[in-house]
């Protein structure tokens, strides 16, 4: 069914790519329409443009590596990743630098980077072995997901954009709108960068599970942490700063915390420290 559930995302990111296509190429008179800079909306309008082909390569390649994920084909979908991002720096420049296109060559090379990437993975899938199994080639009966599949997919989409474009909005509605554009763009990418790496890390199976077994104690933590933030804004907003006791007592509970951890550190059996997952309750690693 994992080839089903693939065909039948594809399906909605195609309808889905057409409209947001022709929005793109509409740029400019609908951010003038929202007020923003004319200045601004020519230069994304142009923008977009160049980058039209590319959304239909990036729905594909989104919902290709979902499919890779679900199976837990990680190496393949690295590598087939890493030789377009290598590609891309030479393209990008090229394009760049080439006469006549400067600054629409950018998304002019990610468009072209986007479709070799997808095309990569696009014929690992359809002629690995291990795929056999999940993908039978195409099918009509995967016109009878769409819509249980937009079901999940449209709330979702509409959360990031919404929460995404009203910045971008915003941003372009204040004085030097070309500054804080760019400035607004660069802190989205750092933010997202950020992201990827707890993203990663806690995509791992093993982790999920360790996670899932102190979700009670954290949600207890959760709990008091939100009454503890509440009652420190209380004692602020009393002038209690400058309350002697109440330092006293903050410092006694760290101290109970800090030396609690030293001592199961201290008294942990670290050469025999078991990384396998496997408690072993006959050497235990504290004494």
């Amino acid at each position: 069914m994992l080839g089903i559930y693939l065909q039948g995302s594809c399906i909605i990111s195609l309808i889905f790519s057409i409209i947001i296509s022709i929005i793109w190429f509409y740029t400019e008179p609908i951010l003038v329409l929202l007020h923003q800079s004319p200045d601004i909306a020519r230069t994304a309008a142009l923008y977009m443009k160049f980058l039209i082909p590319g959304v239909f390569a990036y729905s594909f390649l989104q919902n290709i590596s979902r499919f890779l994920q679900t199976q837990s084909v990680v190496m393949p979908l690295v590598a087939l990743s890493a030789l377009p991002l290598l590609i891309h720096i030479g393209i990008a420049y090229g394009l760049v630098q080439w006469p006549g296109l400067s600054f629409a060559g950018a998304p002019l090379a990610a468009s072209i980077s986007q479709w070799i990437s997808m095309l990569l993975l696009a014929l690992y899938v359809m002629y690995a072995k291990k795929f056999k199994q999940a993908w039978q080639g195409f099918s009509m009966h995967s016109f009878h997901y769409v819509f249980t599949n937009m079901k999940l997919a449209l709330p979702s989409a509409a959360m990031v954009c919404i929460g995404l474009l009203v910045l971008v909005f915003l941003a372009g509605l204040l004085p030097d709108s070309q500054i804080t554009t760019s400035l607004i763009a660069i802190c989205l990418n750092t933010q997202f960068i950020a992201h990827m790496v707890p993203v990663g890390l806690g995509a791992a199976e093993r982790l999920v599970e360790e996670f899932a077994s102190v979700t009670p104690l954290l949600a207890i933590s959760i709990v008091l942490d939100a009454v503890e933030g509440v009652i420190q804004g209380v004692a602020r907003g009393c002038g209690w700063q400058h309350s002697t006791g109440l330092w006293i007592g903050l410092i006694c509970g760290q101290l109970c915390q800090v030396g609690t951890l030293f001592l199961f550190l201290r008294r942990a059996k670290w050469t025999k420290l078991n990384l396998s997952g496997v408690k072993d309750k006959e050497h235990p690693l504290v004494v």
